[in-house]
C-alpha cells in the first residue's frame, strides 16, 4: 500500500488566525502562551513577555485535520513546542513530527520564503499539502520545479484561519493524488 501524502501545517495563520480579532472567530477560543522562539525576542520584563502570545485556537481543528488522509507534520517555527502547547488544545496528538529548521527567518538567496527549501528535504519526494499563510508565488514556481511528486501549495489567510473549504480542499487534493499514484 502507498504512504499518505503528507501534510505540512504551520500553527501562525493557518491554526492561529493572528490577524483577527477574537470576536469575529466563531467557536475559538484565546490563550496565553509562551513559546521560546517568540519570547527571546521580547524583553523579559515587557508587559507583553509576562502577559505571553495570544494564541487563538479551534478546539475541532485536531479531530478535523486526523480525519484527513494525510500524514500530519508540523512545519512551523513553534517547531517540538507545536506537540505540548498547540497540540493539547486543539486535540491533536502530542507526539506529531516536527520539521526542524536549519535557521529560523533565513534570507534566502533566491528570496523563497526561509521554509521552503527545508521543507522540500522533509518530504523527500513524496506528495504532500504545505498549509501556511507565507507562501509566495516564486515558492510555488520553485517547488514546481524541484519537487519529483504532486504538491499542493495551500495559502490560508491570517485573518481567517482554516475554513471548511480549506479542509474540502485539501480532501479533494488527496483524493486526487491517491487515484493517482496507485
Amino acid at each position: 500500500m502507498t504512504e499518505p501524502p503528507l501534510l505540512l501545517l504551520d500553527v501562525d495563520g493557518p491554526l492561529n488566525p493572528f490577524r483577527s480579532r477574537l470576536a469575529g472567530l466563531r467557536g475559538y477560543t484565546s490563550h496565553r502562551m509562551r513559546p521560546t522562539g517568540w519570547m527571546s525576542h521580547r524583553d523579559p520584563e515587557s508587559r507583553s513577555a509576562r502577559r505571553g502570545l495570544r494564541v487563538r485556537l479551534h478546539p475541532s481543528h485536531g479531530g478535523r485535520l486526523l480525519a484527513l488522509p494525510y500524514e500530519l507534520t508540523w512545519a512551523t517555527a513553534w517547531m517540538h513546542e507545536a506537540n505540548t502547547m498547540i497540540a493539547p488544545h486543539i486535540g491533536l496528538p502530542g507526539d506529531l513530527p516536527v520539521i526542524e529548521w536549519p535557521e529560523l527567518f533565513a534570507d534566502d538567496p533566491d528570496g523563497l520564503f526561509w521554509k521552503t527549501r527545508p521543507l522540500l528535504d522533509w518530504a523527500a519526494g513524496r506528495p504532500f499539502a504545505w498549509v501556511d499563510d507565507m507562501i509566495t508565488p516564486q515558492d510555488r514556481a520553485w517547488i514546481a520545479a524541484h519537487h519529483p511528486s504532486p504538491a499542493l501549495l495551500l495559502n490560508v489567510h491570517a485573518r481567517h484561519g482554516l475554513r471548511d473549504r480549506d479542509f474540502t480542499t485539501l480532501t479533494r487534493w488527496a483524493a486526487e493524488v491517491s487515484g493517482a499514484v496507485r
